[in-house]
């Protein structure tokens, strides 16, 4: 069973920075596609980066610029560094494997982690 873990979220203020972490289990990071989503209350899930196998990085728009992706295929581990945080980050961020590097779609995510919540507020 792929197990996915996810780590490093909390309460941060506007302008903060916080680097979330997943631990992935039964699963080769260095054959998958994996990403980062996020689900405010109310609001569908939705993408927020993606690093294929080959460490080709795509972001949603919102957080170009401020969010990066990387992975340590040793460690069997993602990360999302964030950066320059705003209130409207707040979400509880998935960590997800499958075959979603292409189309961007929640429907090709074929693994999901737990969740972690982040919240930026003043």
């Amino acid at each position: 069973q792929v197990q996915l873990v996810e780590s490093g979220g909390g309460s941060v203020q506007p302008g903060g920075s916080l680097r979330l972490s997943c631990a992935a289990s039964r699963i080769t990071t260095r054959n998958s596609c994996m990403g980062w989503f996020r689900q405010s209350p109310g609001q569908e899930r939705e993408l927020v980066a993606t690093l294929s196998s080959d460490f080709r990085p795509r972001y949603a728009d919102s957080v170009k610029d401020r969010f990066t992706i990387s992975r340590d295929d040793d460690k069997s581990l993602l990360y999302l560094q964030m950066n320059s945080l705003k209130p409207e980050d707040t979400a509880m961020y998935y960590c997800a494997a499958g075959w979603f590097c292409g189309s961007m779609l929640v429907t090709d995510v074929r693994y999901w982690g737990q969740g972690t919540q982040v919240t930026v507020s003043s």
